[in-house]
């Protein structure tokens, strides 16, 4: 049986390389990789195979940046290249971006069955354009994967046909479980000067909060007044520093704000478990903090994990970030949201999907 699985941004090397090493355990399977190169730099891509031990990938479309148009695109035509070539019996995409739309357009066409791993999860905004990427993907798809209970709920009312969709749990976690022990190793706070539990973790990257020169100079504000109360560390995706710096707002940053360049994976991990408080506009990190017992405070409107608030340790605020001081400000003295681990986030979501996959190939997919 050959497989492919479609990585282009960081997360989904995250919920690859647990999946390749399930596997692994059976030679019945080939299973190879094919990289979009839709994050293409060493810090956002090339640290993950190398931290995850994810095999080299046997394709590397080498799409770039560009914008979603371009991107979908290029990644269409030469994914379509790839399937022509090997023909595989399933292709597998997780998370919600531009790739996972991209390769399950391609493969479906072709005839080719399509797993999504991450499936069912929904913000209702499509004004996102993840949103769009997961509904269609869900669409397409012949096996759905769903991480938590709400995917199932959304699939449902969609009108999936329910002998596709598989709750299996997070995959993510299998990944975060599996490295505990390199995460608790990190020497990343001596190096950043940091002392553990006295800190506040910060990742921005959605375009609705720095994009916009007006809302991304708010957000350094906010930044700069929060560094007054507690250091706050920022890794910062590249185009984020960009636009600082386009902006000049690189020369308004305070002492107490530490930005760099993105970390790796074990080390921003170590990070995240160490915080006093994370504050993102991210995804994954809301999960990530969830099992880790680990205040979040979300700056969107909305989430597609809600799992994350009505379980686990997150607080959706909005993006008003005299809100999110506000937030901040009692999670920093003490007043702390107790969250729990969701259901089937236990390190074996992974084997689960496999074993599915494995079964369906005997009966036909």
């Amino acid at each position: 049986m050959k497989i492919i699985s479609v990585v282009g941004a960081r997360p989904n090397f995250i919920k690859i390389a647990p999946i390749d090493k399930a596997f692994r355990k059976f030679p019945v399977i080939k299973h190879m990789i094919c990289h979009t190169g839709q994050h293409f730099d060493e810090k956002m891509s090339d640290i993950f195979f190398k931290e995850l031990d994810i095999p080299k990938p046997d394709f590397n479309l080498g799409v770039g940046s560009g914008s979603h148009a371009e991107q979908t695109a290029g990644i269409m035509i030469r994914f379509e290249k790839v399937l022509e070539a090997e023909m595989p019996d399933l292709i597998i995409v997780p998370g919600d971006v531009n790739s996972t739309l991209a390769c399950s357009v391609v493969a479906s066409k072709m005839g080719i069955p399509v797993a999504h791993v991450e499936a069912g999860l929904r913000s209702f905004d499509r004004t996102m354009p993840e949103e769009i990427n997961r509904i269609i993907t869900d669409v397409l798809s012949d096996l759905l994967f769903v991480s938590e209970e709400s995917g199932l709920a959304n699939l449902k009312k969609e009108g999936i046909d329910e002998t596709k969709i598989h709750f299996v749990g997070n995959v993510m976690i299998d990944s975060l479980i599996g490295y505990m022990d390199k995460i608790e190793e990190s020497n990343i706070h001596n190096i950043l000067g940091l002392d553990k539990s006295k800190y506040v973790l910060v990742t921005f990257h959605r375009p609705a909060n720095v994009d916009n020169e007006f809302k991304l100079k708010e957000l350094v504000d906010f930044l700069n007044a929060l560094s007054m109360k507690v250091k706050v560390f920022f890794p910062v995706h590249p185009r984020t520093m960009k636009n600082i710096e386009d902006y000049e707002l690189d020369k308004t940053i305070s002492e107490g704000l530490i930005i760099s360049e993105p970390i790796g994976y074990i080390d921003f991990l170590a990070l995240t478990k160490n915080a006093q408080l994370v504050i993102t506009d991210s995804g994954g990190i809301q999960e990530e903090t969830t099992f880790m017992g680990v205040p979040c405070i979300t700056v969107r409107n909305n989430t597609e994990r809600p799992v994350t608030i009505s379980t686990g340790t997150n607080l959706l605020i909005g993006t008003d970030l005299s809100e999110v001081m506000k937030a901040a400000g009692l999670i920093l003295s003490g007043d702390i949201k107790m969250g729990r681990i969701p259901p089937l986030w236990d390190g074996k979501t992974a084997d689960r999907i496999v074993n599915i996959i494995l079964n369906h190939s005997k009966i036909g997919l």
